[in-house]
């Protein structure tokens, strides 16, 4: 397998500079299991010398004080660059996370919308406004909030932090950025097309490591704001630490979203879109649709037909063009989903299909899709978020039953209900409480809001809403 590119530096304040110390980060190959490229690991030194750069830059620098028009000219400088480098990107993304080249392709997509959302909502926003009371006036001002920490997962590093940085940096913040040490090269890459882009000095920097120096940038005293995603466990942890100086946070984390099915609508106008919602990226997507939830005397029609699909499809290395699912992003992952597995089996659900490691493939952390049918909604293979190719079937009995059961949850993030019966359908989603929900189809929107109800997070990012998460609002009274 050839190796992807390593780098030896690390991204501070706008500049390539050596690292504190000579810690290295192995990349280890999801697919051969075997390191394909080094990049520097941060140390507290180096995030304490990024946050000064930030710091520094937003006290100091230009970069607050341009006019939201002038940052926005190089966003969509940022964009191009990005959009310049996806080749590598992508490829960097497959070898590193093990996603099938057209997951990929659809994660960077993403990015390049976010870039030019972001560089264009200074059209749809107004940052000053005139206010008038009974007995004053005042102006209303939306300033940047200061500096911003962005802390960002493995399963899609490019598309989750420009779904962050580029509103943070369109409100005049200055930003840390933190991934994760599973995947961080595609992000050094883009650390490149930031440099290429033109930032004023310190507005940016990009430093890959893991939970400890993320610890100690959540808890830096010139933080101003942290934007966070990745799971519940991790969230109560950040919310916790900010709690203790009142910081502001933005947080999606964890779900285990419902899809419903109505009674009326034919299989063929549900299955193009829900089928691969809860196995598409091996299933590695906060959003994923993983529970399915059916009438009754459907579950049998329901399962064969998911059944025929998930054995069908290829799983194997996701360089190869016909791959749907590739492996799993690193050993504990699948270690993780096999156990729930296992516990899917020990609560009294049917395996229908998966389960097993593939017997052709000898190198790579692979599950195949799995399907669990006669799934109670108190089960933990219902409640807990697996984060693998693993979809729960759940019969109900009444609509209102329905609704119940994709309630009866910690999570909050996406669902969607398919029904022939439009009306019924939006009445339905009205009533699920959830970040997103599609009707007749599925997909995440990247450039509306996007969050979640209860643990899935709090605070929604996407558009003018993710815009306002970077803004504090200031009232100016005048005599």
């Amino acid at each position: 397998m050839s190796k992807i590119r390593s780098f030896d530096k690390l991204f501070i304040g706008g500049q390539w500079v050596e690292p504190a110390t000579d810690r290295k980060i192995d990349v280890v190959s999801p697919i051969t299991e075997e390191v394909i490229a080094t990049v520097p690991e941060a140390s507290e030194a180096d995030i304490d010398k990024a946050v000064a750069a930030a710091r520094k830059a937003f006290d100091e620098g230009p970069w607050p004080h341009m006019s939201p028009a002038e940052r926005a000219e190089i966003l969509a400088r940022v964009g191009k660059e990005v959009e310049s480098r996806l080749p590598e990107m992508i490829e960097a993304f497959t070898a590193e996370i093990g996603a099938p080249a057209a997951v990929s392709e659809a994660f960077h997509d993403n990015a390049i919308k976010m870039w030019g959302d972001a560089s264009t909502l200074h059209e749809r926003f107004e940052f000053e406004e005139e206010r008038t009371w009974a007995d004053g006036r005042g102006k209303l001002v939306r300033e940047p909030i200061g500096v911003v920490a962005v802390i960002i997962p493995w399963n899609g590093p490019v598309a989750t932090a420009s779904l962050k940085i580029g509103p943070a940096l369109a409100a005049g913040c200055t930003v840390v950025l933190k991934p994760a040490p599973e995947g961080p090269v595609s992000t050094m890459i883009l650390a490149e097309a930031l440099e290429a882009a033109g930032l004023p000095e310190g507005v940016i920097s990009l430093l890959p490591g893991g939970r400890e120096v993320g610890e100690h940038l959540v808890k830096h005293k010139d933080v101003d704001k942290i934007s966070f995603t990745g799971s519940t466990v991790a969230g109560r942890r950040i919310m916790s630490l900010a709690g203790e100086r009142i910081a502001r946070v933005t947080l999606e984390l964890g779900g285990k979203s419902a899809g419903i099915i109505a009674d009326d609508i034919p299989l063929d106008q549900v299955l193009p879109t829900l089928a691969f919602a809860g196995i598409g990226s091996s299933g590695q997507v906060c959003a994923a649709i993983t529970r399915i939830v059916v009438p009754r005397h459907r579950q049998d029609e329901v399962v064969e037909a998911l059944k025929g699909i998930f054995e069908s499809v290829k799983v194997g290395d996701p360089r190869e063009p016909d791959t749907v699912i590739g492996p799993l992003a690193a050993e504990r992952q699948r270690e993780r989903v096999e156990g729930y597995i296992k516990l899917g089996v020990e609560e009294g659900a049917r395996l229908v299909t998966g389960g097993e490691r593939p017997k052709d493939l000898e190198k790579g952390w692979y599950v195949p899709p799995t399907i669990f049918a006669d799934v109670r909604n108190d089960m933990r293979i219902a409640q807990e978020e697996i984060f693998g190719p693993v979809v729960c079937v759940i019969p109900f009995d009444t609509v209102e039953e329905a609704i119940q059961i994709a309630n009866d949850s910690d999570y909050g993030l996406s669902g969607a209900v398919y029904a022939s019966d439009v009306e019924l359908a939006e009445k339905i989603a009205r009533q699920v409480r959830t970040g997103q929900i599609s009707v007749n189809t599925w997909g995440m929107c990247v450039v509306q809001p996007f969050g979640g109800y209860k643990q899935s997070g709090l605070g929604r990012e996407g558009n003018v809403e993710g815009l306002s998460a970077f803004l504090e609002t200031k009232l100016i009274q005048y005599a």
